[in-house]
């Protein structure tokens, strides 16, 4: 049989998660609850998912997999709600973007790491946020990382597993503290320096010329400056070690080429610049 599915939290990720899900006919019924009704309402109104409920302990009463879809901060908040509920045998997963303060929240909360809890990453995202702007095909392609930890059920993680593959995307699994330097480096901090450089521009006396006469590059550079800033402050605050390490290395980085452009030196300059773009384009031969 198809598991039945519940979704704490219908926003981008999770809403397309059960677009995803459906379209695959990888589940059965699906349940939803978002804190924010309106969400809720339109979830249902739009097929993403078959019963809206009006607390997350109902939505999960008859689920066999349950996803917390929900901001890192308010994973334990989430599991707690759910927990009292949960039928025996169900698998609960997540989809956070910090794995490391995921497992504390959910040790926290059950007083250990149950084997049936999956964490999990899915790779994938736009700056826009809300149920509207989900869509079936969004990890199609993308990367999902899994980190089992030391008591890991394994019947549970490859429930998940295979309904990841099911959308499409491709799964890997890695350890949970090698997982937050790593997305520290490719998408935390990108992310903090995109809205502080936007912030930088914003305050200038000037800001309204500069905006209005910026091209393409200022739109692909600011892109993720579009992104949700609470959902943004959150994964920061959770992963703030790996976060607050790449920022100081980067902060002696741009004070390095500072000190290259007041001394004129040039070639120096251009050897950094050639140096970045070898890195990246041997990055984009990699993904292709």
């Amino acid at each position: 049989m198809k598991p039945a599915l519940a979704i704490i939290g219908l926003g981008l990720i999770g809403s397309s998660l059960a677009r995803a899900l459906r379209a695959a006919d990888a589940v059965g019924a699906i349940h939803g609850f978002d804190p924010d009704t309106a969400q809720g309402q339109a979830a249902l109104a739009l097929g993403v998912i078959d019963h809206a409920a009006t607390t997350a302990a109902e939505a999960v009463r008859e689920a066999d997999v349950v996803v917390l879809a929900v901001p890192v901060l308010r994973t334990a908040e989430a599991l707690a709600a759910v927990l009292p509920a949960l039928k025996r045998g169900a698998i609960v997963t997540d989809v956070g973007s910090t794995k490391q303060s995921v497992l504390a929240d959910v040790q926290r909360v059950c007083g250990e790491l149950p084997g049936w809890f999956v964490a999990a990453h899915p790779i994938a995202g736009t700056e826009k946020s809300g149920v509207a702007a989900g869509f079936a095909g969004l990890f199609k392609g993308k990367r999902l990382i899994l980190t089992p930890h030391a008591a890991q059920d394994a019947a549970a993680l490859e429930t998940v597993r295979a309904l990841w593959q099911a959308t499409g995307a491709r799964v890997v699994e890695m350890e949970a503290g090698r997982h937050d330097a790593i997305f520290a480096a490719t998408s935390h901090l990108p992310h903090v320096l995109a809205f502080s450089f936007v912030e930088l521009l914003a305050d200038r006396a000037e800001s309204e010329e500069i905006f209005s006469n910026a091209g393409g590059g200022f739109r692909d550079f600011t892109r993720i400056a579009s992104s949700s800033p609470q959902m943004w402050h959150d994964i920061v605050r959770a992963n703030a070690d790996e976060v607050l390490q790449l920022l100081k290395a980067q902060i002696a980085q741009l004070q390095q080429v500072q000190q290259l452009i007041e001394q004129g030196q040039w070639s120096a300059l251009k050897d950094r610049f050639e140096r970045a773009r070898v890195a990246r384009e041997h990055y984009l031969a990699q993904i292709e």
